[in-house]
């Protein structure tokens, strides 16, 4: 059996910025003294006149990207996650969010996969932060061609756009002519009748394996790639609960404020149903090797399996 692809969705999103560099003139790329590790460096080296560093102030970085995207341009503000929301997030809500520009932040590193960087550097909490903001878009890619596929999206989206992009390798699971993105609507990946796994970003694939493992255990689950938290797929989700009953929901990111919390808002207004929400239980993270991470905080396969069995024998 051949090896699984795996790529980093940051690589992707320096990848898309130079496909789309180069049939836009008007796009322009920030960084906050990060482009190695966020790979706008990429971009950097095909368009050096169209990239600005910024420097560690990533609450300037923002408002400059606010002023560029007021002259017309479509800047893309890159950092870590934990910068680019959490540091940033004043600048963010009132120089972009509240104005409504056409600025796209480009956050990478999301999460508890960030390893060996530690609960500092580990934002469990960015897509709570960023969808509070009125008219924000919160897009969480699965995987490398849904990365530079949202990316794509994000710039002909008029409008802010907050995309989440991880440090860590993961399988490349869209690799089917099939495959279509769209803002706002979530992807069925798997039919199923005990219940509905619904996941974002790195999630998606391990979810998809959790699927697998159920299935010898008698357990036919479908799943669902959620990839916009905001606006999130209404139908999808009301659909899925229809079908199966009951929801799971499956993040790197808080069980508060995140996916788990955007999902229970559709079902409370639409259709109340059980929901267990598998996620960073409101702690913080921890420095040690990311795979090693995402087992103990439960967001393996394994452990995502091994959850929903015993929610539903309850």
């Amino acid at each position: 059996m051949s090896e699984i692809k795996k790529i980093a969705t940051r690589e992707s999103y320096g990848n898309a910025l130079v496909e789309l560099g180069k049939e836009h003139d008007n796009l322009v790329v920030l960084d906050a003294d990060l482009a190695g590790a966020t790979k706008t460096s990429i971009f950097k080296n095909e368009f050096p006149d169209r990239h600005i560093d910024c420097g560690i102030a990533e609450a300037n970085m923002m408002g400059i990207a606010a002023g560029l995207a007021a002259t017309g341009k479509v800047p893309f503000a890159s950092s870590f996650a934990m910068f680019a929301a959490g540091r940033a997030y004043e600048q963010v809500r009132n120089s972009i969010g509240y104005p409504h520009l056409n600025v796209k932040i480009g956050a990478t590193h999301a999460g508890i996969s960030v390893g060996e960087d530690g609960a500092t550097h580990q934002c469990n909490e960015d897509i709570a932060l960023m969808r509070t903001i009125p008219g924000m878009v919160v897009i969480n890619p699965a995987d490398d061609i849904e990365a530079r596929a949202a990316v794509k999206a994000a710039f002909e989206y008029d409008g802010p756009v907050y995309l989440r992009f991880g440090r860590l390798a993961i399988p490349v699971i869209n690799d089917n002519p099939d495959y279509k993105f769209e803002i706002g609507k979530g992807v069925s990946l798997k039919e199923g009748t005990d219940v509905t796994i619904v996941a974002t970003g790195l999630c998606v694939n391990e979810s998809l394996e959790a699927a697998k493992i159920l299935e010898t255990q008698g357990i036919n689950a479908a799943v669902i790639n959620i990839h916009t938290i905001k606006p999130i797929d209404k139908d999808i989700i009301v659909d899925a609960v229809k079908k199966t009953g009951k929801i799971v929901t499956v993040e790197e990111h808080s069980v508060v404020g995140g996916l788990g919390s955007a999902v229970c808002d559709v079902l409370c207004e639409n259709m109340p149903a059980p929901v267990l929400k598998i996620g960073v239980n409101d702690v913080f993270g921890e420095s040690g090797p990311a795979l090693e991470l995402i087992k103990k905080y439960g967001l393996d396969s394994e452990s995502i399996a091994k959850k929903v069995k015993e929610w539903l024998n309850k």
